[in-house]
């Protein structure tokens, strides 16, 4: 197969060598349909084996009766190997290109409307591109000259076996082919250009030049690079080119990184959106208590959110309502009990806006009816108390829940001493 590429080559670098003269036909392609006519083998027991094909035709010509001739194949066919070569069979059909290059003599020039020639030369083909097959094609053929330049060629070939693997056949063919490059124009000769007048020197002639007092580009007609925003950035430069800007941000506005409506040049904190009154910065928590100042009641002081920024006051209220723990079955306050509680009407003072939830508790000893009149009347005594002190009641709330939350072990004495108790939460 190496031997059969070289000789391809070979042909391809003589053709190649040939002067073409005016007279010679010129370089044409066109579409060729085929019939390969396969005869008897082992295989096909005397009956002929043919196919149809398509493919390409190329012709140059290389002297007014020697013409180069080159044709491509594509058919599927199951391939009629000897069976002595112990190829396997094909049991479908497979795809067969082939490729031969030839040498045509005519027995007339191009310019008589039947030519017969003479062929020959060497081709290769591919069974499903796994097996080559070289074989040298001689024949003969009629051309018959078409319009245009163009040709019918009808031809006959018988491809001698070249290689081991071929099976010696015949091609029958008809193609129509065109020229690659249309006829020489004649040179039309155009009256000397006038001379172009160009008033600015920019390389518009005047009367092209939309602008012909002002030096421009070919691009604008002769105009200058514009200005649409007119911002003294040129388009071209511009990356915002509708919108007026400065140069330092390439033709831009001053940017607005963090969004809030104030240019970075003015936001003393430009990655953070703030407000003008802040110039650009969020509003301030001086306490950093998590409340920012417009909403801190106390903004020197750090507090919590629920009392709006001021202090916890629940501790205050712990500590002030520590000793009330009663005796067993009772719900009577001792001094020493209610002194505590005086400080709770000043915090109420002090904190118009907060309120108070009493809720009194028992240990486990008697009935859940009497325990629950017993719980609600412990709270109540606390809260007759601060009113008593001048709390309005409205901010005050009385609520019993007996012995279902209790914070010691009912089963020891000093647990229940610790149940009976009363706890007041802020509401704020």
């Amino acid at each position: 197969m190496k031997k059969v590429f070289m000789l391809l080559v070979a042909a391809v670098m003589t053709i190649s060598l040939f002067a073409q003269d005016s007279t010679t036909k010129k370089a044409s392609i066109g579409f060729r349909v085929s019939y390969l006519d396969f005869k008897k083998t082992n295989q096909t027991e005397g009956l002929s084996t043919g196919v149809p094909a398509i493919g390409l035709q190329y012709f140059k010509g290389i002297s007014p009766r020697i013409d180069f001739m080159a044709n491509v194949d594509f058919a599927s066919i199951k391939y009629p190997y000897y069976t002595s070569l112990k190829v396997p069979a094909a049991k479908s059909n497979q795809t067969y290109a082939a490729l031969d290059l030839n040498v045509n003599y005519k027995l007339a020039t191009d310019d008589k409307k039947l030519v017969p020639f003479v062929t020959a030369g060497i081709g290769v083909g591919a069974d499903h591109f796994s097996y080559y097959t070289a074989y040298a094609p001689v024949g003969a053929g009629l051309q018959i000259k078409a319009k245009y330049g163009s040709f019918v060629n009808i031809m006959s070939t018988y491809r001698a076996e070249a290689s081991s693997l071929t099976k010696m056949h015949y091609s029958h063919s008809i193609s129509y082919t065109l020229p690659i490059k249309g006829r020489d124009k004649k040179a039309i000769e155009l009256p000397p250009a006038p001379i172009k007048v160009d008033g600015d020197d920019d390389g518009v002639a005047d009367g092209d030049d939309a602008c012909p007092n002002q030096k421009g580009i070919a691009k604008y007609r002769g105009c200058p690079i514009p200005d649409t925003d007119n911002d003294g950035i040129n388009d071209e430069q511009d990356q915002c080119p509708s919108t007026e800007g400065m140069a330092k941000y390439n033709g831009c506005p001053i940017p607005d990184t963090d969004r809030d409506g104030i240019n970075d040049e003015q936001d003393k904190c430009p990655t953070a959106k703030g407000l003008g009154r802040y110039e650009g910065c969020p509003i301030p928590d001086s306490d950093k208590d998590g409340v920012n100042d417009e909403e801190d009641k106390c903004p020197t002081i750090a507090g919590i959110s629920a009392n709006k920024g001021c202090a916890d006051l629940q501790p205050l209220v712990n500590a002030a309502t520590a000793q009330l723990k009663f005796a067993t079955g009772s719900n009577q306050l001792s001094k020493r009990q209610t002194n505590p509680l005086n400080t709770l009407v000043q915090l109420l003072k002090d904190n118009p806006t907060i309120t108070l939830v009493i809720n009194g508790h028992t240990d486990n000893i008697g009935s859940l009816k009497i325990n629950d009149r017993l719980s609600l009347s412990r709270a109540k005594v606390v809260m007759s108390y601060l009113v008593k002190k001048g709390v309005d009641p409205k901010r005050l709330t009385a609520k019993g829940f007996a012995f279902s939350m209790p914070i010691a072990d009912n089963k020891l004495s000093k647990g229940r001493a610790l149940n009976r108790r009363v706890e007041i939460a802020v509401q704020y």
